[in-house]
C-alpha cells in the first residue's frame, strides 16, 4: 500500500458534505480533514501498489458532486516522531 494525499477544492457551501460522502464512499480513504487557505478538504488515501493514482483521483475523488478541483501530493516514505 502508498499513501497518497489529495487537496480538494469544493463548491460553496459543500466541504462538510464532500466529506461526509467520500468517508461513506471510497474505501481507500484513511483520514479526511477540513483546512484553510486554497483548498478546503485534505484527504489521505492508501493505494495498492499497482493501483493508478492519476485513474483514481479522476475516477473516484473528481466525479464527488461539489468537487471543484483537486491537487494530488504522491508520497515516498513516512517517518515517525518517537519519544524517548
Amino acid at each position: 500500500m502508498r499513501a497518497i494525499f489529495v487537496m480538494i477544492k469544493c463548491e460553496m457551501g459543500q466541504a462538510y458534505r464532500v466529506a461526509r460522502e467520500m468517508a461513506d464512499s471510497v474505501e481507500e480513504l484513511s483520514e479526511m480533514h477540513s483546512t484553510s487557505g486554497q483548498y478546503d478538504l485534505l484527504g489521505k488515501f492508501y493505494l495498492a501498489a499497482d493501483q493508478d493514482i492519476g485513474l483514481f483521483v479522476v475516477d473516484r475523488i473528481q466525479t464527488v458532486s461539489g468537487v471543484k478541483d483537486t491537487y494530488t501530493l504522491q508520497t515516498f516514505n513516512a517517518f515517525g516522531g518517537g519519544k524517548n
